[in-house]
């Protein structure tokens, strides 16, 4: 007995044009939203090597500052006994890495003061006083290059001032740069009750000591 063979009959159903519409539109949502969330992530990427390469910059900048200082103030240790550690790191305070106007037109590193006004220059400070600080007029040092700031900042703690010769002599006298930099607070150098704690900080994070003779 032969059995009758069934023909199968498919039927290409057609999509409706808004079915169309729909599935183009979700095409075109995903594209935008990978496309954005990809242009995002170029731009964070962009963004954090933009802040990586300029923090490079500015740390390659304090490293050229110090190497520029290094061998005068190695002298000055070697003839007067002034750590080169805390000679940088003050210079690096004072001057804030040689970018106060004072360093940056006079050479003047250590905001070290005058008296003649032939060598001098008036200029604001701020100065500590009475637990605050206040700002002031004070007549600074001018010098031709950084050298002669070194220089005559290892002769001040040498010669100490005119009232007092010896006014240094323990900063001098130090042997290692905490009891330098506590020497400097207690002989009178710097008025801001911080100060030796900012000295070491920053000799410590930039190994300061290794430049010491």
């Amino acid at each position: 007995m032969l059995l009758a063979k069934r023909r199968r009959h498919f039927t290409l159903k057609i999509i409706p044009l808004a079915a169309w519409l729909v599935i183009g539109f979700f095409a075109i949502g995903v594209t935008l939203v990978v496309g954005s969330y990809w242009a995002q992530q170029q731009t964070e990427v962009t963004q954090k090597q933009e802040v990586a390469d300029e923090k490079a910059a500015v740390r390659a900048k304090k490293v050229a500052f110090i190497k520029r200082l290094v061998p005068t103030a190695q002298v000055m240790q070697k003839q007067y006994g002034v750590l080169t550690s805390i000679t940088l790191a003050q210079a690096i305070l004072e001057s804030n890495w040689g970018t106060s106007a004072l360093a940056k037109d006079y050479h003047n590193l250590f905001g070290i003061k005058g008296t003649d006004p032939a060598t001098t220059k008036v200029l604001r400070t701020q100065e500590y006083v009475n637990d605050k600080w206040i700002t002031v007029d004070g007549r600074f040092r001018v010098y031709d290059n950084d050298s002669e700031s070194i220089r005559d900042h290892a002769l001040l703690f040498v010669n100490g001032t005119d009232w007092n010769p010896q006014q240094y002599a323990t900063v001098r006298a130090a042997k290692d740069y905490k009891t330098a930099a506590a020497a400097l607070k207690t002989d009178g150098y710097a008025t801001d009750p911080d100060y030796p704690q900012k000295l070491i900080h920053l000799i410590e994070t930039w190994n300061l000591t290794q430049h010491d003779s």
